[in-house]
């Protein structure tokens, strides 16, 4: 990025102000060098509702872009991203952020030297920071050198000059250090019908067994009890704390009563109050699909099974904040559960990692 600005020389020009926090968003603030490309690159990603640029972390108040260059600031070129959570997870966002930012070049990225270019997390909730150190430690697998980005609380973040908002935007030939067409086919990036879901990071390439078909509906009326239909074929819900799984604390995997298909772990389950099943995230990214309920004149994300297209439940944002933040809601009726001890007989075997607590 050119730092050629004479025009910036101990003057800001108009900044914007930072944009409300819509319900259920939520907020981090990412450095990876020039912040024109990242910006760009983030912006492509489903389910990051706004972003601008700035400058975070520094000594300087309200530094302006020359200042940041040549001043000795201690401010990195920083995105601020708000998301929602419903649509990417804030593990699947920093596994993007890394696909496309070197973790272990230090003051460095692409053609870009200096401390502002350094990269780094920053974040206001402190649960963010064990879902940051997962992310980071699963990163670091994959180099021999160690992680140099930075995690840090955010203690301070300037809104950049307009200019320098949406750069690529105004100027689509501009520098960019970042492969943008990384994303063209990518299932996160906006415009791509085939997301549906919130991905995990931890979930093995290969771990659906095989395809779980829907059986007819001569056999699902013979197969199912008469709660099990209403609730997967007919959207209904069984009453609180009277149902199979509410309080069920074995090892295992819930599957879906009408396919098989795996779809949550015990691992991911926890008491949620509520009186039904609750877990913190789905056992593979493709085991869900959600859409908009409005049957109670409220909007609501249903949750359904992804092969089966069964009713399973909702989710909401107001799971445990160190674990994602969601609460998938599940009716009993719609899971079929098995003990870790049967399930290499049942056929699931390779989910046993998902399952097990450590591993």
């Amino acid at each position: 990025m050119s730092t050629d600005d004479s025009t910036d020389i101990g003057v800001t020009s108009h900044r914007q102000f930072q944009p409300p926090v819509g319900e259920g968003h939520r907020e981090i603030w990412l450095a990876g060098g020039c912040f024109w490309g990242l910006e760009a690159y983030l912006d492509k990603l489903n389910g990051v509702i706004h972003t601008n640029v700035g400058y975070a972390n520094g000594n300087t108040e309200n530094p302006s872009y020359y200042q940041v260059c040549h001043h000795n600031t201690g401010h990195a070129e920083t995105i601020y991203v708000q998301y929602d959570p419903m649509r990417i997870d804030l593990a699947n966002l920093l596994t993007y952020f890394f696909k496309v930012v070197d973790p272990t070049s230090v003051n460095r990225q692409g053609n870009d030297c200096g401390f502002q270019y350094r990269s780094g997390i920053y974040y206001k909730d402190p649960a963010d920071k064990a879902i940051i150190d997962q992310v980071i430690a699963q990163e670091q697998k994959k180099h021999s050198a160690v992680i140099a980005t930075e995690v840090l609380p955010l203690r301070n973040y300037y809104v950049a000059e307009e200019y320098h908002q949406k750069y690529l935007e105004k100027n689509p030939s501009g520098y960019c250090h970042i492969d943008l067409s990384s994303l063209d086919k990518d299932p996160m990036a906006k415009g791509n019908e085939s997301v549906k879901h919130i991905h995990r990071t931890d979930e093995p390439e290969k771990i659906v067994p095989g395809a779980y078909s829907k059986p007819s509906q001569e056999e699902l009326e013979k197969k199912l009890t008469s709660t099990q239909y209403k609730v997967t074929q007919c959207e209904g819900t069984e009453p609180p704390f009277a149902n199979e799984y509410w309080n069920n604390h074995e090892e295992g995997l819930y599957v879906d009563v009408v396919t098989g298909e795996p779809l949550f772990s015990s691992r991911d389950k926890y008491d949620s109050g509520t009186g039904w099943p609750s877990f913190t995230k789905p056992v593979t990214s493709d085991a869900i699909t959600t859409k908009t309920d409005r049957s109670l004149f409220r909007e609501r994300v249903e949750v359904r099974s992804h092969h089966g297209d069964s009713h399973l439940g909702h989710v909401f944002n107001d799971g445990p904040k160190d674990r994602g933040g969601l609460r998938y809601c599940m009716n009993s009726a719609a899971l079929r559960f098995i003990p870790v001890s049967k399930m290499a007989e049942e056929g699931y075997g390779e989910f046993k990692p998902l399952v097990k607590n450590g591993g």
